[in-house]
């Protein structure tokens, strides 16, 4: 995923003096001011500009009172949404979590319905500011709220129902500074992109550690939505394309929900990129360049784990779309792009519901006996694209001792760009069902919270089951609050194996057996195990002393031909025959004295 930015563009001192956050402003640049280091601006103007409100307007945004240049803090911004909430009766806002450091995470509800939301309409789910500093679709969504309830388009809600959340980071969302993001233009003070405690949201939705995740988790469960939208602004070089955006099944590529990605593909993507062109905006697929120099080298267009929203929603059978506005983009810009995007989602999930239902339904009917995970880089391209380049040049840099790539902010030629995949580096075998004793009450818990359906035992119950023991496993380096994991080797064993009562069954004949497997094969880069869930099983318990091993290891060699022979076979191996420690440890592990847990994945799998 590309990483995030900030920046500054200048407002007047009067403007910023109607939000007490915007009082922070400098009045004269800061010596590290972005615009002082940052590629001149290309010049841009676009039929999207109409949509900004008259300054005297009644209804007019914080941030348009700044000329879309900076966005109102956390209590500013909820300030507006419910002085808006009040006035309307077409939105309500309601509170859906708590953050590590006390605010409210709040959603606001856009619906003619009332209180009962009719199934026939599609929900889209609008989420900004998972990455606080990526703060444009908070501020693109104030304007097309204002727009629908009180300018005369509240038409856009006949057939749509909106849950809206405008920062889901919000305590990184008031860690607010000047020097956020040094890659990004605007707007004038950013948040930060990760939360209070350090984690990054938009890797958090598999194993939901965040407070932030567990409560949109619980919000996804009680709207069940239709479709999915989430709003950052991305890193890199600069191009052409101010809004970028990624689904999988983009061209037909990586799509666990198949149906779901060629609607998106078909028929969702010509309609966005219809109306930001008409608006002025040029629209292109989220872009890696393997050489900001040489574009001609390639770009990449990977597959991502479904830590991230966008493979998350399509494990999931929830259409998702990951949008990346250009962050060398003026906050000014990408707002307005933002904005024509959200209204052209709107228009088309009216318009297309039925024909989204049955994709949706389509694919929450499939039940995969396999699943690719694992991802790794496909050596040959997977396709070409015509690539609008901005102009550049390398110069002398007497920092780095070397040569750096300049960009001139006017358009560049259009260069040929190979595309680069990727291709599953594993395929999970999905079982019957999965047993999770009730010792992992925090797993059972996780999976509650993804909406996964599952059978309680109340009960002691004997269950045949096969389990998988680790040959061995390395540990990865910390990240995300956690320490990683991975098996070298797994070996199946069938056990007789007792569950407590509290135990459960979770059955992989359902909508998200697909995301099961995902989360309990301990091979998956994404499994509960990688993530550090399992940690005790890789801690041996007891010991037993050479001296006592010695003369065991005679008496079972004297009764047991088979092991004999093994013994004997291993000798053949030098580095084996020479170590005392490890001929020893060879019988140790075959005798009912060793820990027969050690390494043994508790979770049984019912085939």
């Amino acid at each position: 995923m590309p990483s995030k930015y900030t920046s500054a563009l200048t407002a007047s001192l009067a403007a910023l003096a109607c939000f007490g956050a915007f009082a922070m402003a400098d009045a004269q640049p800061s010596p590290l001011d972005p615009e002082s280091f940052l590629p001149p601006i290309p010049a841009w103007s676009g039929a999207s500009e109409a949509l900004i409100a008259a300054p005297n307007d009644r209804w007019i945004t914080p941030s348009e009172t700044t000329g879309l240049t900076a966005t109102p803090n956390y209590e500013e911004t909820v300030a507006f949404l419910r002085k808006m909430d009040a006035q309307s009766k077409l939105m309500r806002v309601e509170t859906f979590g708590k953050t590590p450091q006390g605010r409210d995470l709040v959603a606001a509800i856009l619906t003619k319905d009332g209180d009962n939301l009719q199934p026939s309409k599609p929900v889209f789910l609008i989420q900004a500011g998972i990455h606080s500093g990526e703060i444009d679709g908070k501020d693109a969504m104030f304007m097309l709220i204002r727009d629908m309830l009180f300018k005369g388009k509240d038409g856009l809600l006949d057939r749509v129902n909106i849950v809206f959340i405008p920062i889901l980071n919000a305590d990184g969302h008031e860690r607010s500074t000047l020097f956020s993001r040094p890659n990004q233009r605007g707007p004038k003070h950013m948040g930060w992109r990760n939360t209070a405690q350090n984690l990054n949201l938009n890797r958090d939705f598999l194993k939901a550690d965040a407070p932030e995740m567990q409560a949109l988790l619980r919000l996804i469960g009680k709207y069940d939505p239709d479709f999915y939208i989430d709003l950052h602004v991305t890193d890199g070089m600069d191009y052409q394309y101010d809004v970028t955006y990624w689904f999988d099944g983009w061209d037909g590529l990586y799509a666990d929900s198949p149906s779901i990605g060629k609607w998106l593909n078909d028929v969702y993507r010509p309609k966005a990129d219809a109306a930001l062109k008409a608006a002025g905006h040029i629209p292109g697929p989220m872009i890696f360049a393997r050489d900001e120099a040489d574009v001609s080298k390639g770009v990449d267009f990977m597959a991502f784990a479904p830590r991230f929203s966008h493979a998350y929603g399509d494990l999931r059978r929830l259409p998702t779309v990951l949008v990346e506005n250009h962050s060398l983009k003026p906050y000014r810009q990408r707002v307005l792009g933002t904005y024509v995007l959200l209204e052209s989602t709107l228009k088309t999930l009216a318009r297309e519901s039925v024909s989204l239902k049955a994709a949706i339904a389509k694919d929450r009917a499939l039940r995969p006996k396999t699943v690719a995970a694992n991802w790794k880089d496909k050596a040959e391209p997977v396709g070409k694209m015509d690539f609008l380049t901005i102009a550049s040049e390398p110069a002398d840099s007497p920092a780095s001792g070397g040569k750096v790539t300049r960009f001139l902010g006017k358009s560049g030629p259009t260069v040929a760009a190979p595309i680069y995949g990727s291709e599953p580096g594993l395929q999970l075998s999905v079982p019957k069902a999965y047993w999770i004793p009730a010792t992992k009450a925090d797993v059972i818990a996780r999976l509650k919270l993804h909406s996964v359906q599952m059978e309680t035992l109340d009960a002691p119950k004997t269950v045949d089951v096969e389990m998988l023991r680790l040959d061995g496993f390395k540990a990865g380096t910390p990240g995300e609050g956690r320490m990683t994991y991975s098996a070298t080797g797994l070996k199946r064993e069938t056990r007789a194996e007792v569950y407590p009562p509290g135990s459960v069954r979770v059955p992989t004949d359902q909508t998200l057996g697909a995301m099961v497997a995902y989360l309990l094969e301990p091979e998956s880069e994404d499994s509960f195990f990688a993530w550090g869930f399992f940690a005790e099983i890789l801690s041996r318990v007891e010991y037993m002393e050479p001296y006592a091993i010695a003369p065991m290891a005679e008496q079972m060699l004297a009764n047991d031909a088979k092991l004999k022979a093994e013994f004997e076979e291993k000798l053949k191996d030098e580095a084996f025959a020479n170590s005392p420690l490890r001929r020893l440890q060879f019988f140790y592990e075959r005798s009912p004295f060793y820990d027969q847990r050690y390494l043994l994945y508790p979770v049984g799998r019912e085939l």
